[in-house]
């Protein structure tokens, strides 16, 4: 799942990306405002944690742009304001939840987890499965044949991210952008090292891999038929 925090306060928006990437989330940041709305209108989010005191253009702005473009983006807005009538207004822009500094990050995370829930259209959305490899994304267990799989961070993101396009061919750089920030130049073969990391984790202990190499192209993650 990948999460949008448009924070100016560095040493904040540090410890949230810090605590949401351990917990196997992918994280954009952008420090002011226009950044930020730039990110939330160019790239697809499962959520995001929006400042309202914002250089550049105020969080407020930010989410009443995003609901006149009738995006839909889970918002919970991070705000040093405790008023009621900030929190009202916060809301009535668009806003989904609305969470004080200072703030505890079990909290944080809880809030964000409960946004992306209620956000689901079907109760189906919540679990992917592909043949007998099965992720629940709200317990983040994952299991193939009803034996557990323990996967770390970024396998759980690749993973989540693969059987979300099941039957689709994805390409390294796809999976570069979704796995790891904007910010972040590969200098080494990350992608290959973590594919097979995952590989043998989901397919090596079993009879039938899941996981394809097409060649010069990427992978694609399906269930082999006949």
């Amino acid at each position: 799942m990948r999460i949008l925090i448009v924070e100016d306060d560095t040493t904040i928006a540090e410890y949230i990306a810090k605590g949401l990437r351990e917990a196997g989330f992918t994280v954009d940041h952008a420090a002011d405002g226009n950044e930020g709305l730039n990110f939330a209108l160019s790239t697809e989010y499962d959520a995001a944690v929006i400042d309202l005191m914002l250089p550049g253009r105020d969080g407020l702005s930010i989410i009443a742009e995003m609901r006149g473009r009738a995006l839909e983006t889970p918002v919970l807005i991070l705000s040093a304001r405790q008023s009621v009538d900030d929190k009202v207004s916060g809301l009535q822009a668009g806003g989904d939840d609305y969470l004080t500094k200072p703030f505890s990050f079990v909290e944080l995370q809880a809030r964000l987890q409960a946004l992306i829930r209620r956000s689901s259209r079907t109760p189906a959305e919540s679990k992917l499965q592909v043949g007998d490899l099965v992720l629940d994304r709200f317990t983040r267990e994952v299991s193939r044949d009803g034996e557990p799989i323990i996967l770390h961070a970024r396998e759980y993101g690749l993973l989540e991210y693969m059987m979300n396009n099941s039957g689709r061919v994805i390409t390294k750089t796809m999976i570069l952008e979704h796995i790891w920030d904007y910010s972040f130049n590969p200098q080494t073969n990350v992608v290959e090292v973590l594919m097979h990391r995952l590989r043998s984790k989901v397919d090596k202990p079993f009879a039938e891999n899941l996981i394809s190499t097409i060649r010069g192209v990427g992978y694609v993650l399906t269930e082999k038929k006949g």
